[in-house]
């Protein structure tokens, strides 16, 4: 009996991969929008930079991209060149685009509920764009994926576990509700990534 091997698994073309990341960069950019709007943060790099934002009034985009720059130096020595440049260019267009939309986009005073909703869907979706690319934000999204890939380890665990960490910290220094609330963001942004960002079912790179 003539045993037929299964073919090599698709990879993403250039053209590919830069829609994707291009699109996955501004879906977490609205995100921001909404959490802003709603006055949360979240956890991981993003999150450290919007706590830093709001009582200093700097720029949220600078401040995301100069945390990310060290994290850079382990995507190198592990995944390699190629994942660290995806990485550069997706936090890039991720913080310049976040800067960007309040230009155009005016988004009013949202219920924090439908903030954290808004906000974990999109940037949820946005992830798993990037990711399914070979890319991510950068900060603990690279650690997430080389566990991931080399582990085992769900990104999204990963993820959450150290969203947890910084949502204690957070305790601190904002009123309960607003950590409650932008806790259930995280979650649902990590459990959008835990449920659909899975090798055995997605094997195109």
């Amino acid at each position: 009996m003539l045993l037929l091997s299964s073919p090599p698994p698709d990879r993403h073309t250039p053209w590919e991969d830069a829609q994707g990341i291009l699109i996955g960069a501004t879906l977490v950019a609205l995100s921001i929008q909404f959490l802003r709007a709603a006055e949360l943060f979240t956890g991981q790099i993003a999150g450290l930079s919007l706590v830093i934002a709001y009582p200093t009034g700097w720029s949220f985009g600078l401040i995301f991209f100069v945390l990310n720059l060290p994290f850079y130096v382990l995507a190198v020595r592990q995944i390699g060149w190629t994942f660290t440049l995806k990485n550069f260019a997706a936090v890039t267009l991720m913080a310049s685009i976040a800067e960007s939309l309040p230009l155009v986009l005016s988004v009013g005073p949202l219920h924090p509920a439908l903030g954290a909703g808004l906000f974990g869907v999109l940037s949820g979706v946005g992830l798993l764009s990037l990711f399914r690319h070979g890319a991510t934000l950068g900060g603990v999204g690279i650690v997430a994926l080389w566990l991931q890939d080399t582990r085992g380890i769900k990104a999204g665990a990963t993820q959450l576990a150290f969203d947890l960490c910084v949502f204690l910290v957070a305790l601190t220094l904002f009123p309960w509700p607003v950590v409650a609330w932008s806790l259930m963001g995280a979650v649902i942004l990590n459990g959008v990534i835990i449920i659909n960002h899975r090798r055995d079912r997605y094997i195109a790179r």
